[in-house]
């Protein structure tokens, strides 16, 4: 906890934000950092409120009141020793986690939950500020090799703890440069790439090593890897969108794109990298657009912001589901997560959004897209009879989720089995030894077990698969799950 009272004496004060005239000119973080004082300030007003819920809402269990009260007592370093000891990414989810940590403080009973996410933010940057991150390499090797396969959260996260306590890892990534959705999917005005540069050199000096531009299955066999390695995890993610329109009049016009296919196109761009290595992939650019996105999640404002920074003439966000309400019911819902209205920072940036609103096909000439056409529908997700309407659209992006990992190349070439999880479909591994079932020395965790979820999560799912793959390696293992 923080000041006894602080949470009597203080308002909740949140991170600041560059003014929309300003921020959508560049692709860099528009979050203006607290100062010092204003993060001891807002660490002050954690409770001693018995039970931390906090601990429950965060997926990775960080002790959040103990760093709290380091920081409102000035002890940055030991509030960065303990962050890390249960997330090897705080930096990441400091600036990209919804924070269900904050949904479950007790203040958030009265809308005013501490500033977790905030202040985990600054208690990482700090860090490297001050240089006390720096890379643990490991006092003696096992001289096991483990592959892991994909760079993004999960895989990360696993890979540096497998190779701190002494395994040769070796990470298996298709595009050029490690991260996964991280660094290819998630614009740079939300996180700068040179947050994932710098923990990939640390965990090089830990002794991982990174091969880019291999695909596992397709640049090089599976079954090579496999039999080169004494154990394989699985980290690819969820990559196959959900297309609900592929039946719908006009779906093959050219405009309409999915939004993992116009995303990293951009953050390719901003890098430097070829744009976008365009050849399986038309360019796909917003400007002077009339730009509409199906789907109301993080991929869908993630769509919005960069289509207002490319130049769009306007952006319009659908959503099947009914606009939720203001204020969600706090005896209903805490601590758990609630559904309620929110407005993202890419929303706040002039995108019109249409709740309860469900397309119905799209119309153009010349093989372009030029209309959406859409019906109202009632709380049942029913057509409303006479609400059917059009709208101008140049660009369509879907941005409906994921139903489940590319089941060709490495998953087909080893077999391995996919199972339903509600819409999704992922490898079939238990969440307690994270083995995928009828293989030796296969593992998997992060989306490609469980299903598109937070980066939070597959950050937890990769530290508790590195145990897993460590314990079946030695016997047993000292990693925390």
């Amino acid at each position: 906890m923080g000041k006894v009272t602080g949470f009597l004496e203080f308002e909740r004060s949140e991170r600041k934000y560059a003014p929309v005239e300003e921020r959508v000119k560049h692709w860099n973080e528009f979050v203006l950092p607290p100062s010092e004082e204003e993060s001891k300030v807002q660490a002050a007003r954690c409770m001693d409120c018995g039970i931390p819920y906090c601990h429950t809402g965060c997926p990775v269990n960080n002790q959040i009141p103990d760093w709290n009260d380091l920081v409102y007592h000035g002890d940055w370093k030991q509030a960065s020793l303990n962050l890390h000891s249960t997330n090897n990414f705080p930096e990441v989810t400091g600036r990209v986690c919804p924070a269900p940590c904050e949904a479950a403080c007790t203040l958030n009973i009265d809308d005013v939950p501490v500033t977790i996410k905030s202040i985990e933010c600054a208690i990482a940057d700090r860090g490297f500020e001050e240089g006390w991150i720096v890379p643990e390499p490991p006092e003696t090797k096992t001289g096991k090799r483990v592959a892991v396969i994909g760079s993004g959260p999960a895989g990360l996260a696993a890979a540096q703890q497998l190779a701190r306590v002494g395994h040769d890892v070796h990470v298996y990534e298709k595009n050029s440069k490690p991260g996964g959705l991280l660094r290819y999917g998630i614009p740079d005005f939300k996180m700068e790439k040179d947050v994932i540069d710098r923990r990939v050199a640390q965990m090089e000096a830990e002794g991982v090593t990174f091969h880019c531009d291999v695909e596992v299955g397709k640049t090089v066999s599976a079954t090579e890897i496999l039999q080169s390695h004494d154990a394989m995890l699985l980290t690819g993610g969820s990559e196959r969108p959900f297309d609900f329109f592929a039946q719908s009049p006009g779906r093959d016009l050219d405009g309409i794109h999915y939004a993992m296919d116009f995303l990293p196109q951009q953050n390719r761009r901003v890098a430097g990298e070829i744009p976008p290595a365009i050849t399986d992939a038309k360019e796909i650019l917003a400007k002077d657009k009339h730009v509409i996105v199906i789907g109301g999640g993080d991929t869908g404002s993630d769509c919005i912001g960069t289509s207002f920074r490319q130049g769009a003439k306007s952006v319009t966000q659908l959503e099947i589901m009914p606009m939720p309400p203001q204020r969600e019911n706090k005896s209903m819902t805490w601590p758990n997560w609630p559904l309620k209205l929110r407005v993202s920072t890419s929303q706040a940036e002039g995108a019109k959004v249409e709740y309860s609103v469900s397309t119905t096909g799209f119309s153009g000439s010349n093989g372009k897209v030029e209309k959406l056409h859409y019906v109202q529908v009632d709380n049942k997700m029913q057509p409303v009879p006479g609400t059917d309407a059009e709208l101008h659209a140049d660009l369509v992006l879907f941005a409906m989720g994921f139903s489940g990992p590319i089941e060709d190349g490495l998953i087909q070439e080893l077999g391995l089995e996919l199972v339903g999880r509600g819409r999704f479909r992922g490898l079939n591994a238990d969440e307690q030894d994270y083995k995928v079932a009828g293989t030796d020395k296969v593992f998997a965790a992060g989306d490609i077990r469980r299903g598109q979820s937070l980066v939070v999560w597959a950050i937890r799912e990769g530290r508790q698969a590195a145990r897993a793959v460590d314990e079946f390696l030695m016997g047993s293992s000292e990693l925390p799950r």
